[in-house]
């Protein structure tokens, strides 16, 4: 799927403002951005139930507007959208049947998606009667009846367990390994950064940043490491910083505060320096955390605040 400059403006709202980015063949993409930032606007674009002013979308080359292109692609929303007064099997036929399957290819395709989903005991259930977890196992499954070469998946573990999750995301690893490109949306960054090959983080409608999670440390945090030393007493004055490579007059530490914490460069050079320098000075050390960037950390230079502001 390529996405070329296209914008998107409601009145004097611009809600997409040049976007372009490129979903590979079999790959998984995060999207992320506040709320606010043009995602959902961009996902009705991209399914069709918003038209672009401007810009295009392309599916295997082929414009989205062309007849049978849109039948490559499936939705998930954000919404659990399946019939809570059907069955499990009665809302995956009636789905694949809204997808145009018949007969033993329709059959097939049930089998298949219960199997997926593990819920081949629940199949003669009211969906209405599942726990969220499996009504969103029964929502994506749905979504694939079609067998689309890519899912579009807006927020699809939200509101579930951490076993609901996981069990969701293999899935999603099922699809993918057969070939499915997923486009992903989701306020959980750890998700984004695990289970994505590449991400594009917009804000305000634009792109701010696109590529892999290690590409995106580079170009904005940098690869230091945050230490934090827990102290035996609180510190009676600022320490020298011995690690600092941009001042022989840098201190680390608050007077007062019963902990340290710095950037380093070279955990494997420096840390055991810092710990000699502490211990020199008196402190004994209670603890020591070391933390790596992660994509919060990107998240916030980008854009300032957190996800859900």
């Amino acid at each position: 799927m390529e996405i070329h400059e296209l914008c998107k403006s409601f009145g004097d709202l611009t809600a997409l403002a040049n976007v372009t980015f490129t979903l590979g063949a079999g790959e998984r993409l995060a999207l992320l951005g506040p709320n606010g930032a043009g995602k959902t606007t961009l996902i009705r674009c991209l399914s069709g139930r918003t038209r672009p002013d401007s810009g295009s979308i392309h599916v295997e080359g082929a414009p989205i507007s062309l007849a049978g292109v849109r039948d490559m692609l499936g939705l998930v929303p954000q919404e659990i959208a399946v019939y809570r007064d059907l069955t499990t099997r009665e809302n995956l036929s009636a789905f694949g049947r809204f997808y145009g399957l018949r007969r033993r290819e329709l059959r097939d395709r049930i089998d298949w998606a219960l199997q997926w989903t593990g819920l081949q005991d629940r199949a003669g259930e009211l969906v209405g009667t599942f726990s969220g977890g499996m009504k969103r196992r029964v929502n994506l499954a749905c979504g694939v009846m079609h067998s689309p070469s890519v899912l579009l998946l807006d927020e699809p573990t939200v509101g579930v367990d951490p076993q609901s999750r996981e069990r969701i995301f293999s899935m999603l690893d099922e699809l993918n390994s057969d070939g499915t490109s997923i486009l992903l949306t989701t306020h959980h960054l750890d998700e984004a950064q695990a289970r994505t090959d590449r991400i594009v983080i917009v804000d305000k409608g634009r792109v701010v940043a696109k590529g892999t999670f290690s590409q995106l440390v580079d170009e904005t945090i940098g690869r230091s490491r945050m230490v934090t030393l827990r102290i035996d007493r609180p510190l009676a004055a600022p320490l020298p910083n011995l690690t600092s490579t941009t001042s022989r007059d840098s201190t680390m530490g608050i007077c007062g505060e019963q902990s340290i914490q710095l950037r380093i460069d070279d955990v494997a050079s420096q840390l055991p320096s810092l710990i000699t320098t502490v211990h020199d000075f008196g402190y004994g050390i209670a603890d020591v955390q070391v933390d790596s960037p992660s994509l919060h950390h990107v998240f916030l230079h980008l854009t300032g605040r957190e996800l859900r502001d």
